[in-house]
């Protein structure tokens, strides 16, 4: 972003500050001995909303649009790095990192780097991201880094990563997956007690899951 918009977003955050202070000392003796010191923290919170957060929102949320569709498109260079007039990834995370398109983009840019074999980048990345409880975000980035530990031949961590995701999601869909990537690590370490449990999982809890109908040779190979 130019740094003529940077000073715009600086100027604007300045002039909600001054709004606030400005309501303060006009009504400063209410605020003191009136009680209404709450309603002055509430005032100025949604002046701060209003003239900053909200307008900041929705300019990370158009930066994001060319990074995504390039993302879309396999481009993921443009999409990380963007094309020198649209914002990749990266640029949205500087500029507007504590916005949820920030956020998002640090999921985004984890993907292209999984994507691309930068597999230490692309935990690197999802270090960066807060999940913020999303049933289904939030442990596709968990199961996400279990895979790039996975490939960098970390199984144990990855493991642990993946059974996480699985509880955290629960569903027939994420968890049954992140079971069987488990149970096979674990085969892969001569863990197998530990994989029969994760394959049993799926047999005993995804039953709508498309890999309930093929967990039975699992099963049998762990034993």
């Amino acid at each position: 972003m130019s740094k003529n918009n940077n000073k715009k977003q600086v100027n604007e955050f300045d002039e909600t500050l001054a709004a606030s202070r400005t309501f303060y000392e006009k009504n400063k003796n209410a605020i003191l001995y009136g009680g209404g010191g709450l309603i002055a923290i509430i005032i100025i919170a949604l002046l701060v909303h209003q003239f900053y957060i909200t307008p900041r929102n929705n300019r990370a949320n158009e930066s994001i649009f060319y990074a995504q569709q390039a993302f879309m498109d396999g481009n993921y260079e443009k999409a990380l790095n963007g094309d020198g007039i649209n914002m990749g990834f990266l640029s949205v995370i500087d500029e507007f990192g504590c916005t949820k398109a920030g956020n998002i983009a640090c999921l985004y840019a984890a993907k292209c780097y999984a994507a691309t074999e930068k597999y230490q980048e692309a935990i690197d990345m999802l270090d960066k991201f807060d999940g913020c409880g999303d049933a289904m975000i939030s442990p596709a980035a968990i199961a996400l880094e279990g895979n790039c530990y996975a490939e960098l031949g970390e199984n144990e961590k990855a493991a642990e990563l993946l059974l996480k995701a699985a509880k955290e999601a629960d569903n027939n869909s994420i968890s049954p997956t992140c079971l069987l990537q488990a149970g096979q690590l674990y085969m892969a370490l001569g863990q197998n007690d530990k994989a029969l449990d994760c394959f049993n999982q799926i047999k005993s809890k995804y039953q709508q899951s498309n890999i309930y109908y093929e967990i039975d040779k699992y099963i049998e190979t762990a034993q």
